[in-house]
């Protein structure tokens, strides 16, 4: 039995990873700011080193867009070595090297500092998860019309899906950078948003709007999608129903 921490183990991805993996038969300590067990501030790095001590794996999940996550992953690397961690895996996005986004550059970081740590690491990156979109779709229907980028797609993917495939990476060998995940259909936003306001059950007019600067246009080439690994399975209709469902 494999001991593995999962930090960022209370979120969205955290939650159904930390499932997993006990249910394949690991030993997992969950690390968050919230923990009951293993509180920590991975900013500040108190409390790291006992978190970590006699961990065979750890799943690197935690992140936040307001910043801090390359001081984050200097603290849990230098920790990770202290301890002797075998395997550190990390969940990236696809597009961190392609379209200048703060949050992009940051996570792109990371994974320079992981791939430079000296310790046995794999990195996988995603297309967004269901769960991001449907947030996007949710707070642009809160004003009277819909207000999209002009000509931008997403390639939404199943986040279940992708904590099985890390679930996997942590149970196997260091393997660098792997493959990337993507959701099986990219899909227009407006095509995205129609999906949204049928399972919803709301109206709303759509209106396309062209931005400018760099991380549009990239946005716009498409640097955030994989159509080449389209590999999920669950498509964005089939979680909207899941969702919105009496029982969702």
């Amino acid at each position: 039995m494999t001991t593995i921490l999962v930090t960022g183990g209370t979120g969205t991805l955290g939650r159904l990873l930390t499932e997993r993996l006990r249910t394949d038969g690991h030993e997992v300590r969950v690390l968050s700011r919230h923990s009951p067990s293993y509180a920590v501030d991975l900013r500040e790095g108190t409390g790291l080193d006992a978190a970590v001590a006699g961990v065979d794996t750890i799943v690197h999940c935690a992140t936040s867009p307001r910043g801090g996550d390359e001081r984050a992953a200097r603290h849990l690397i230098e920790a990770a070595r202290q301890a002797h961690v075998r395997h550190l895996v990390y969940i990236s996005i696809v597009g961190v090297d392609q379209v200048p986004l703060g949050y992009y550059r940051a996570k792109f970081a990371v994974e320079r500092l992981i791939e430079e740590s000296g310790l046995g690491w794999t990195v996988l990156r995603t297309t967004q998860f269901h769960d991001l979109v449907l947030q996007f779709l949710q707070g642009s229907a809160k004003l009277p019309v819909m207000l999209l980028p002009a000509g931008v797609a997403d390639q939404p993917v199943e986040a279940a899906e992708v904590a099985a495939r890390l679930a996997e990476l942590a149970a196997g060998a260091p393997a660098g950078r792997v493959p990337d995940m993507g959701g099986p259909e990219v899909r227009t936003l407006p095509e995205l948003a129609r999906a949204y306001l049928r399972a919803s059950g709301r109206r709303r007019p759509l209106l396309n709007v062209r931005l400018v600067g760099t991380t549009y246009q990239r946005f716009r080439a498409g640097g955030h999608l994989a159509p080449n690994r389209a590999v999920g399975k669950v498509t964005f209709e089939q979680f909207l129903a899941r969702r919105f469902s009496p029982r969702g």
